[in-house]
């Protein structure tokens, strides 16, 4: 088994099972990947266990952020780029914590004893999305951003996970197993009107929306392993975008109108980058330890 099950451990850690999943746009060509603006955070195990991490767009200047001997991955930038929620089991159990962009003031959302976690922050900087077990099972939840008025979204018995908001804030995909294998879903800010738009019998799932909402990316195993996939906002036109046999998952639209994802080709995790056509695969972490779960800032 290859090492990379060592940093993707957390779709199995408690009640996150998402371990079965879990000319493009010609537009986003006039904004320079190398914009020194932007910045990447991303999780590694480097220095033992799993924390968060930034580093420069181009993989340049990688720090650690959050500094904890706890078990720390999965972030999601406020819309400002001031701050960032992640994931932390430091309370003894998963909690969605917020930190500033340099690593301080780190504080816990969630404040719940079941298992919170995978954060999402809506475009509008109101809200954060998450997933919690609260309620006995994997459900889709929604809170200020402060960690007041959670919300229930989803009410189903099966695993509810991965969330993502359209760049409106009037919409959030997700993924769930409701039937019966991993699909993308989307629905209202409030719950309403959830969609199937995958409607593979494979496993999809992990979807994150286009900075213009006209696309989403996703990953899926219908070819037979893990790969990065595209499709439209209504879930049209699914295409294919890596073509390797390692695993590709985890992908993360850039407002730069690249794709970030997960590979393990080099013999273990690495953080990679593409373009909207699934050219130009470059690795940015260039690490021997576990690299992952990479979202680039807004701004």
């Amino acid at each position: 088994m290859k090492k990379t099950t060592r940093l993707i451990s957390l779709m199995s850690y408690g009640s996150f099972v998402v371990a079965g999943v879990v000319v493009l746009i010609s537009s986003y060509s006039s904004r320079a990947m190398s914009s020194p603006s932007y910045r990447i955070a991303f999780t590694s195990d480097r220095d033992g266990n799993n924390e968060i991490y930034i580093m420069d767009v181009s993989g340049k200047n990688q720090m650690n952020l959050s500094q904890n001997k706890a078990k720390e991955w999965y972030s999601s930038w406020s819309p400002d780029g001031k701050q960032i929620a992640f994931f932390s089991d430091r309370d003894g159990n998963g909690e969605v914590y917020v930190m500033d962009a340099q690593g301080l003031n780190q504080k816990n959302l969630t404040k719940n004893p079941a298992l919170d976690g995978l954060p999402c922050w809506s475009p509008d900087g109101r809200r954060i999305a998450f997933t919690s077990n609260r309620d006995s099972n994997m459900e889709i939840y929604v809170m200020n951003a402060d960690g007041s008025n959670p919300q229930r979204l989803t009410k189903n018995p099966a695993v509810d996970v991965s969330c993502t908001w359209s760049p409106d804030s009037k919409k959030i995909a997700f993924t769930t197993y409701r039937d019966g294998n991993g699909e993308v879903y989307v629905m209202d800010p409030n719950g309403d009107n959830q969609i199937n738009l995958t409607r593979n019998p494979s496993n999809d799932g992990y979807p994150s929306w286009s900075a213009d909402g006209l696309y989403i990316v996703f990953a899926s195993d219908r070819d037979g392993n893990k790969e990065i996939y595209i499709m439209k906002q209504d879930g049209t036109e699914q295409t294919r975008l890596t073509n390797n046999g390692s695993l590709d998952d985890f992908p993360t639209w850039t407002p730069t109108g690249k794709i970030l994802f997960l590979s393990d080709r080099d013999g273990n995790g690495e953080v990679y980058v593409m373009n909207l056509d699934g050219s130009n695969q470059t690795n940015l972490t260039n690490n021997p330890a576990q690299d992952a779960y990479a979202i680039m800032s807004p701004k």
